[in-house]
């Protein structure tokens, strides 16, 4: 993971001057990582979207096995 950061955002990005110019970048790729980055495995689709649809699953099954 560090590996992947280093090479998509710190060392495209270079030359930093100062700490809080990496802080802005950072929180933009961690964004894409975990909400927007398409994954291969469940379709090419975001990470955010399969848990919706995995919350939404175990919420349809609570309801019909009558568990609130």
């Amino acid at each position: 993971m560090i590996g992947l950061f280093k090479t998509e955002v710190i060392r495209r990005e270079v030359p930093w001057r100062a700490i809080d110019q990496v802080e802005f970048p950072t929180l933009d790729w961690v964004c894409w990582y975990n909400d927007r980055q398409l994954l291969e495995p469940v379709g090419y689709v975001p990470p955010v979207e399969i848990e919706e649809m995995y919350y939404r699953n175990q919420t349809a099954r609570a309801a019909m096995a009558g568990v609130n």
